[in-house]
């Protein structure tokens, strides 16, 4: 199908660049929704607002496609010649735009995993069905079985300091996407299909209208609420989903009629509202508030999920003879509040099971109540209630039941008790450290002292009200040495004096290369401390260990960073194996390419062997949330891609590939792993280097938006990398559409190489570097040399800037080589399509993101305070709009 350039009425896809193909029905999609969107900028500016908004479009287009230079600079000229107003209606206008563009490919993403509209996957592991049948070949089925049982699957939700939107915008946002997916469907009559028009052409008049900005920040609870809303909308009832999906694909024709071969592997963590570590906005209190947010919502959703099921259960006593557990676990119900199953009982006569089950759902009303006579004591006995009815109706041949409706209720009580996501603490070691230099010499404990400790109290606190799982698990930011570990338990006894501490399983994160090497060397001596030796007694010998993706990057570059850990893996998982320790590996990846960032199923398959075994947990981050798991189709695509290459991972056959491939290139790896390093520190030990990176991206302004709740720096100011969180390193770095966390270095390194045979052999044969490539290919797809030298001109360094740009053309061209490719992401049709068809409208808004930031450099001597206020105002919807353009921030 050939494209034409619409008439000036309507934003709308235009010429898709040459060699691209978009699908009829995503084309039909965008074209419906920047019309749409083409009607409102009319209706509320005017015509002229619209030609100015087709003139940009045009024009960056035609620079962007034709690489026409004159094209560029009058794009340039145009968005200087603009208003301060007009400049914020335009910046409005396209970041409107990338959010219906992101859900019309939302939705045709939901279409083919539907199989309605097929092309070509580009997903690792076509199905948990193929998987198992590798597996089965591999280990048999007992093998297959018992790697399945032992699978854990532990995403961490995490809030975004860098999250550029709005609750409201989100919630204007999934509202548009459910009328698409209502347009979507072939059955709608004239009349719907124009009615679901006009309440679409009205939700986009209100995402318009909706002040982007955030006006204050975001608190810590804030946030919770905010993550609430993807377990309210999609994963309370994706979890049963998945698990189901699971069991009908093992068991086939039979599924449903027999015990469920699928167990409940995914268990939730949580950040928000617990992550202290340079976060003073989070209190002991602000943690005890959000687990009660978190316990409200998921004992509403099990209330309620019981409340269905028991209505559902109407099966007369006749057919279905309820078991004699059965009955005495009524009789005990009748015990504890006998007008109210009274009541149950005239609703529900001869109905035995429903009865039951109705009263579980008043227990568990009572447990979000707090009534303590008649609410549960914990969610095991939530469970043995429900297997109690399971059980009864397998006796009475009523298997469907039982292993239907009633096992997708066991299966959310177990995923998520009574707590929904374990809030797990993290702090600074630092911090550590001064409390107990106050506490050990006996003066009066500072006030950051008192809360150090009202933490440890807030942690068993949160056990006795939720159990143990709600808060057990205690994280060191910059672990170094042992007694960071040793620390967390003698506060813990100086928390509660001669009282029982709350159980603690504290985790060192090892962040910076020097933390990654000694991480061995730490835990030989973390085991053999008293506590950790008790834990591990008590828990089958399971330790967790965390690794940190953001800081080792910031720290030695990308390319070392992951060689880094990857050795770090290795040596970790070979200690574990000497120590019997069932080891779990927790990775600190972020959404963005810079912050170890990528699709995770890939980097799952390209761990060291050993370093899996059958359990993965990673931190899921702001957008990453939202995109994994806002769709209940994708989360549940999501969920089995994860699961089927954590089992992939564990395989003998994995591990033996990675093992081998590391051997086989491992002199590669250090003539990379040199070459990078010094590249990156070039750059970054340059004399101003970091003064220079605040000057050249709106590093600065950053810090100062109402983005998220947890500061941008450390200290006042940053005179050093080490002042700078990765997170807005990342973030800033992307904005200027340099993006240079995620790939600098790594051109010098191929280059230093330089055998293309070579590096196309190590790019098919060595997982750990076809993934290295390919996070690389998306992360440099995403910039643009013209648009990131207009922002290294911001600073007056040439030397820095040249060494930026042209470190980006020789990654660009090696990667080129390694791959074999003559265009990035020639073996991603689909991410490729994507990033393309987004590239010429994110260079829009980078170009009214350069005029607020010039205005903003100039503004000591020659600019007024309004003046600044207006670029301030226009950086802020461009970061919005660049946000959302590109998919990934920090």
């Amino acid at each position: 199908m050939t494209d034409t350039y619409p008439p000036t009425s309507a934003i709308t896809i235009i010429q898709a660049p040459r060699n691209l193909e978009i699908p009829d029905a995503l084309r039909s999609d965008v074209r419906l929704l920047g019309e749409l969107l083409g009607r409102v900028l009319i209706e509320t500016g005017g015509k002229d607002l619209l030609d100015d908004v087709e003139k940009l479009r045009s024009l960056t287009i035609a620079a962007y496609e034709n690489e026409d230079t004159a094209a560029f600079e009058d794009a340039e000229a145009l968005v200087t010649s603009f208003s301060p107003e007009r400049a914020e209606e335009v910046a409005r206008a396209f970041t409107c735009y990338f959010h219906l563009v992101n859900l019309a490919e939302e939705r045709h993403r939901v279409r083919v995993l539907q199989g309605r509209n097929p092309e070509p996957s580009e997903d690792v592991g076509a199905s948990f069905t193929s998987t198992m049948n590798a597996l089965v070949d591999e280990l048999g089925e007992d093998g297959a079985q018992k790697m399945l049982d032992g699978l854990e699957f532990r995403p961490v939700l995490t809030a975004h300091p860098t999250e550029a939107r709005r609750r409201a915008v989100a919630s204007s946002i999934r509202r548009i996407s459910e009328l698409i997916a209502t347009n979507d469907d072939p059955r709608l009559g004239e009349d719907v299909q124009a009615e679901t028009k006009r309440t679409l052409l009205a939700e986009i008049n209100v995402l318009f209208r909706t002040a982007p900005l955030r006006s204050t920040r975001p608190t810590p609870l804030d946030e919770v609420r905010t993550a609430m809303n993807i377990f309210d909308q999609t994963l309370f009832e994706a979890m049963p989903r998945i698990y189901r999906l699971i069991d009908d694909r093992l068991t086939g024709k039979a599924a449903g009629t027999l015990p469920p071969r699928s167990h409940s592997f995914v268990r939730f963590g949580s950040w928000i509202g617990a992550d202290r570590d340079g976060n003073p906005n989070v209190t002991a209190k602000i943690t005890r508030q959000a687990a009660a947010i978190q316990s409200e919502h998921v004992l509403l959703g099990l209330e309620h999920a019981a409340s269905r099921v028991g209505r559902m259960l109407t099966l007369d006593a006749g057919d279905t003879a309820p078991s004699p557990e059965l009955l005495q676990l009524w009789q005990r119900q009748r015990s504890l509040a006998d007008e109210l199953t009274s009541e149950i009982a005239t609703r529900s006569p001869n109905e035995p099971h429903r009865r039951v089950v109705l009263m579980i759902a008043e227990r568990i009303a009572a447990t979000r109540g707090r009534n303590a006579d008649l609410a549960y004591a914990g969610p095991d006995e939530l469970l043995d209630d429900l297997h109690t009815v399971q059980d009864s109706l397998v006796a009475a041949g009523d298997k469907r039941s039982a292993y239907g409706e009633v096992q997708g209720l066991i299966w959310q009580v177990e995923t998520f008790g009574f707590h929904l996501a374990e809030l797990e603490v993290r702090q600074h070691s630092k911090v550590h450290r001064q409390a107990l230099d106050e506490l050990d010499r006996g003066v009066q404990p500072s006030e950051m002292t008192d809360e150090v400790l009202d933490v440890f109290r807030t942690i068993g606190a949160l056990q006795s009200r939720y159990g143990v799982n709600a808060a057990r698990r205690y994280i060191i930011s910059f672990t170094q040495e042992v007694d960071d570990i040793a620390n967390v338990h003698r506060l813990a006894r100086y928390a509660f004096g001669d009282g029982e501490t709350p159980v603690l399983d504290v985790i060192p994160l090892f962040e910076t290369f020097n933390d990654l090497k000694n991480a061995p060397a730490i835990l030989e001596k973390m085991i053999e401390l008293p506590e950790v030796a008790k834990r591990l007694d008590e828990t089958d010998r399971r330790l967790e260990v965390m690794l940190g993706y953001s800081d080792s990057s910031k720290d030695v570059g990308p390319v070392s960073a992951t060689l880094t850990l990857y050795e770090a893996q290795d040596a970790i998982a070979r200690w574990a194996e000497r120590h019997s320790i069932r080891l779990t590996l927790f990775h600190g990846r972020g959404g963005a390419m810079g912050r170890g960032g990528g699709p995770a199923n890939e980097a799952v398959l390209s761990q060291p062997p050993g370093s899996v075994d059958g359990r993965f947990k990673l931190t899921e981050q702001g957008e990453v949330i939202f995109a994994q798991y806002g769709n209940p189709t994708i989360a549940l695509r999501h969920l089995e891609q994860i699961a089927s290459a954590t089992l992939l991972a564990s395989s003998p056959s994995n591990g033996e590939l990675n093992a081998s491939a590391a051997t086989t290139f491992a002199d590669m790896a250090q003539v990379m792993d040199a070459a990078s390093r010094e590249r990156f520190y070039e750059l970054v030990h340059a004399d101003g280097f970091a003064p220079w990176f605040a000057e050249v991206t709106p590093q600065e302004e950053v810090g100062l938006l109402p983005l998220g709740s947890r500061p941008a720096r450390r200290g006042l100011s940053v005179e050093s990398l080490e002042d700078l969180r990765a997170i807005p390193w990342v973030f800033s770095w992307s904005q200027a559409r340099i993006n240079l966390a995620g790939w600098f270095g790594l051109g010098t390194a191929l280059k230093a190489v330089g055998d293309r045979d070579q590096l196309q052999k190590a790019y098919r044969e060595w997982p750990l570097f076809t993934t290295m490539i390919d996070n690389v290919q998306m992360s440099l797809a995403k910039t643009d040399a013209r648009i990131a030298a207009r922002y290294l001109q911001l600073g007056d360094r040439d030397d820095l800037a040249a060494l930026v740009l042209d470190e980006m053309e020789r990654t660009r061209e090696w990667v080129l080589a390694a791959t074999g490719s003559t265009e990035l992401l020639d073996n991603r049709a689909v991410l490729q399509r994507a990033v393309r068809l987004r590239t010429p409208y994110v260079d829009a808004l980078s170009l009214l993101q350069l005029r607020a930031l010039r205005t903003l450099r100039g503004a000591a001597t020659q600019e007024t305070e309004t003046t600044i206020d207006q670029a301030r105002n226009l950086l802020l919807l461009s970061v919005n709009g660049v946000a959302a353009g590109l998919q990934n921030t920090g």
